[in-house]
């Protein structure tokens, strides 16, 4: 398959393109306090850091993983994944087989529950691990701890997936989701790597299992494209952090995160999800993908409007998703509205949805200001660099060619 360059469809120099693509990489591991958030243990092992909270995340460890099969990074994934197994898995409960959402620094766990991005990112990751590097042994087995992971998340006893909709849960044993969780050029993956499994499997019971976990993962693929429409607004694009099954904001009561029916945070990868599966999958995706391509268009033309840009980088509000701005809790009839806590990974995400678009549209489609400016955008610094470069490395790779399936 050929994958998209969108840089080279703009008129960047390819030579300056792939400079970019490593110096950004070597910032983000191997650069100065302040800026790197990888961090390298004894030998063998390392980490990412979630510098905002202090604390080693899956959804970090397995971005970073990602990111180092897609530049083939081998020695900085097996380190990645040896801290994660070593530290993050889950032996034991009802939780046995995922892996612990949030460590300390020093390997202590912060929880005994998951979170399904992590899982998601990690199964992936270890697929392509494979197939690009081939399987060693133990743990780094890639392809069997992947499947592992692909069985735990539906068969665990409390699974990441809602069985009747088919569609990733915010948390195992909710009954919502997250559309930004929602991966369905993954889920093609999934399946693929389990039939491979499956038709290499001595044990004839087995391989009928694989087989029906394939088979979910392809609906699950389906599902979530529709997902994707449900819970997209048409007019702006944007999501809610959380959303029913109905794809309508998640309003529950919260005590400790506060509300998330905004499109906030977590909200900005969904147009990046739909960008990568657009590129990825439009062949399976060719019912879907209209809405794919309608959706990122409308996000990026309404921020058009929204970004603000000065020395500092971009600024953008935070908006319920029909595009109403949120203000900040006072009693002032003038109050001002809420700021976006990671700009640089909002305007990332919205260059990244450009995958959306087909490659004979070039630099002409709706929303080409977001590639512009996203070039011109340095990594960000200080004490919220972590999510933010996260999604401005994944951006970068995906705009330049580099976020592949093999």
């Amino acid at each position: 398959m050929n994958f998209r360059n969108v840089f080279l469809e703009f008129g960047y120099n390819k030579e300056e393109i792939d400079t970019r693509l490593e110096e950004t990489f070597q910032n983000m591991f191997y650069g100065p306090e302040g800026e790197k958030i990888y961090y390298e243990v004894g030998d063998d092992m390392g980490y990412f850091t979630d510098t905002g909270n202090n604390d080693v995340r899956t959804e970090g460890q397995s971005y970073g993983m990602m990111m180092c099969v897609q530049l083939n990074k081998k020695e900085e994934f097996d380190r990645i994944w040896k801290w994660t197994k070593t530290y993050m898995y889950l032996s034991e409960g009802v939780n046995a087989g995922y892996f612990c959402w949030s460590n300390q620094t020093d390997g202590k766990k912060n929880s005994q529950g998951p979170a399904p991005d992590g899982e998601e990112f990690f199964a992936a990751a270890l697929i392509l691990a494979s197939r690009r590097w081939g399987d060693g042994e133990g743990i780094f087995n890639y392809s069997n701890e992947a499947v592992a992971i692909m069985k735990a998340m539906l068969h665990n006893p409390v699974p990441m997936y809602d069985y009747e909709t088919k569609y990733i849960k915010f948390v195992a044993g909710c009954n919502y989701s997250d559309p930004s969780y929602h991966l369905p050029h993954f889920y093609e993956l999934y399946a693929d790597e389990l039939k491979k499994k499956a038709a290499e499997c001595k044990d004839t019971a087995e391989a009928d299992e694989l087989i029906k976990d394939a088979g979910f993962y392809e609906e699950a693929a389906v599902e979530s494209r529709k997902y994707f429409e449900k819970s997209c607004h048409p007019e702006t694009g944007m999501s809610a952090e959380y959303a029913q099954y109905d794809g309508t904001p998640f309003e529950g009561e919260w005590t400790q995160w506060g509300r998330h029916d905004y499109f906030y945070s977590d909200a900005y990868r969904t147009a990046a999800n739909m960008g990568l599966d657009y590129s990825w999958c439009i062949v399976k995706n060719i019912e879907c993908a209209a809405v794919e391509k309608e959706r990122t268009a409308a996000l990026r033309k309404f921020f058009e409007k929204e970004v603000k840009f000065d020395s500092e980088g971009p600024h953008f509000g935070v908006y319920e998703i029909d595009g109403k701005p949120v203000a900040k809790e006072d009693d002032s009839e003038t109050a001002s509205s809420v700021v976006a806590l990671h700009p640089y990974g909002l305007l990332a995400t919205l260059a990244m949805s450009y995958l959306a678009t087909d490659p004979e549209e070039g630099d002409k489609a709706e929303g080409s200001w977001a590639v512009r400016k996203f070039w011109e955008l340095p990594l960000r610094k200080g004490r919220r660099r972590y999510y933010d470069n996260c999604l401005y490395l994944f951006a970068f790779m995906a705009l330049s060619g580099n976020y592949r399936f093999y």
